[in-house]
């Protein structure tokens, strides 16, 4: 029986899911002995993260022969948008200045994640694209929210503070149904691989290890 959209998403998030001790960070930060210094390098490391994300959805849009695919990547780019704005309040909470922030030298572990997401907008199918982005955006947004909670509980950060973590961690159903509809589109096009879709989701959900791993390392 051919698989829906909806059921080959459902697929990938429950496949493609992080081992729990994948990240080892979070969950220092929701017992609330993450260092703040830690958590200003979090806050350089995604001045880098989110604009490179952007010009990658940008460029997956872009590539998209489908309207119904073109929209869930500018729905992506549109949100990184907002959520840089968001940045700059957690990275003022943590004492991250515009000094700082131009004299920072990213971690190369850490920004493998954007790297492979850029890899992805160059040579991958955007619908397959669209299968391992919402398998790893799930998983992103779970963290984001044990990360909202202890900067309110552990660390008294403002709303302002946790907004950007709030941002990710909002179900967002429009964004769903654009997926969906992306997929179905690839489907009804035969340019959805799902295998592929797969390997490319296990190349992120590792990055993204990497990227909670490589900021608790001294540096």
């Amino acid at each position: 029986m051919t698989r829906t959209a909806t059921e080959l998403l459902e697929n990938a998030v429950r496949t493609l899911a992080p081992d729990p001790d994948a990240n080892p960070l979070v969950p220092l930060i929701a017992r609330g002995e993450a260092s703040r210094d830690t958590l200003a390098t979090l806050a350089l490391e995604q001045h880098w993260v989110i604009p490179a994300d952007r010009t990658a959805f940008l460029h997956l849009a872009q590539r998209a022969n489908e309207p119904d695919i073109a929209a869930y990547f500018e729905t992506l780019a549109e949100g990184e948008t907002l959520a840089g704005r968001h940045l700059e309040s957690f990275a003022a909470a943590c004492g991250v200045d515009e000094a700082r922030t131009r004299a920072y030298d990213p971690l190369p572990g850490c920004q493998a994640y954007p790297s492979c997401i850029a890899w992805l907008a160059l040579n991958a199918s955007p619908a397959d694209a669209v299968v391992a982005i919402t398998a790893n955006f799930s998983a992103w947004g779970g963290y984001c929210a044990s990360i909202a909670k202890s900067l309110r509980t552990h660390y008294a950060f403002t709303p302002e503070a946790c907004a950007f973590f709030d941002f990710f961690a909002e179900p967002s159903p429009d964004l769903d149904q654009k997926a969906t509809a992306a997929v179905q589109k690839g489907l009804n096009t035969n340019t959805v691989n799902e295998e592929q879709a797969h390997r490319y989701g296990r190349l992120l959900q590792t990055y993204e290890s990497l990227f909670w791993k490589t900021l608790l390392q001294p540096t």
